[in-house]
């Protein structure tokens, strides 16, 4: 199967990407695991410090009530999943967050709001609370659904450094996982954030009842958005009660792993984060991503209403595998 390159319009000229078909993907999948690991780290080493790992910390400043079916979501008003619905936080209580978070070693604060897109009005609240909080020296990063014109411009002239905007699966599973927007939709806000100079965050989820074959158009979808994201989450699926997704069956461990590195080497220049699920990984999984590829991580007790692991043990873990907070001054390989 082959699939059609995304094209995002950018704002400067951009090198030509490897074209990434499905059956490329797929190909990489099927390496053997720690052939696959070996590849994605000398991957990594080329352009990253291994031992550094960005820190964020995600907040959500808008919970519950969103319209939408995500089958994955425990904060669509369509599910009984106990998540009440709450309003956009005062930006007092945002900025005392971020203070916390960047105290804690957190260098980019991201935020995300429960509904299918903001209106104008929400758009003048949400410029604030951007300016804020950039105003503390953190990286901005924003996901808040479907953007109407022009408003990625003014995220962009509030300071907002990032949108966050997952593609979630593949094109030919998209709708079995989603039916109150088509894909398209998620192209066409990368698009306009892509134009308005935004850099952009981008992943999928992980363990929705895809097959591999879909997993790997995922990857494909990713890899041949041009430029590539600049960040690339990869979720695994949080199963909520309520949820039409919550029944899912496990992913085997090792398919996590092999997503991280395929990830890794397609997007050499990506910030590959383990997102959503990182509570239900071992430590032995975890080191294995990082071996594979992954260089960030979502740092914190709390991913919008799902549980993450808490800050202390991760600080253990990254002690564990000597791996420190990614610094400016230690962004890069030594001698790059």
């Amino acid at each position: 199967m082959t699939t059609t390159t995304i094209q995002i319009p950018s704002i400067t000229p951009h090198p030509t990407l490897e074209y990434w078909s499905v059956c490329k993907i797929e190909a990489l999948f099927e390496t053997p695991f720690l052939d696959l690991i070996f590849r994605a780290a000398q991957v990594h080493r080329e352009h990253f410090n291994p031992q550094a790992i960005q820190l964020s910390t995600l907040m959500s400043i808008k919970t519950g009530g969103c319209p939408e079916d995500c089958g994955y979501c425990p904060q669509s008003a369509r599910y009984q999943t106990g998540v009440q619905n709450q309003q956009l936080i005062d930006v007092n209580e945002i900025v005392e967050k971020a203070k916390i978070a960047k105290a804690r070693g957190a260098g980019r604060f991201c935020m995300g709001a429960a509904w299918r897109g903001p209106k104008p009005k929400d758009i003048e609240k949400i410029t604030e609370i951007i300016k804020a909080v950039k105003e503390l020296g953190l990286e901005t990063c924003g996901t808040f659904g479907l953007l109407q014109d022009g408003m990625a411009e003014d995220l962009k002239d509030a300071g907002l450094d990032y949108y966050n905007h997952n593609l979630d699966t593949s094109p030919e599973h998209y709708e079995k996982i989603i039916g109150t927007r088509q894909f398209d939709d998620r192209i066409n806000t990368l698009g306009k954030v892509r134009k308005a100079g935004l850099k952009v965050c981008c992943g999928g989820i992980i363990g929705i009842n895809e097959t591999r074959k879909e997993r790997a158009g995922l990857i494909a979808s990713l890899a041949n958005l041009d430029p590539q994201p600049e960040s690339v989450p990869i979720n695994q699926l949080v199963k909520v009660e309520g949820t039409p997704l919550a029944d899912a069956p496990d992913l085997d461990w090792t398919e996590f792993v092999r997503t991280v590195a395929v990830a890794r080497i397609v997007m050499p220049k990506s910030y590959v984060r383990l997102s959503a699920g990182r509570q239900g990984m071992s430590e032995e999984m975890q080191a294995m991503c990082f071996m594979a590829g992954a260089n960030s991580i979502f740092y914190g007790d709390k991913l919008l209403v799902t549980a993450n692991p808490e800050e202390d043990g991760d600080q253990v873990l990254m002690e564990k595998l000597d791996l420190v907070p990614e610094t400016q001054e230690n962004k890069y390989p030594l001698g790059e």
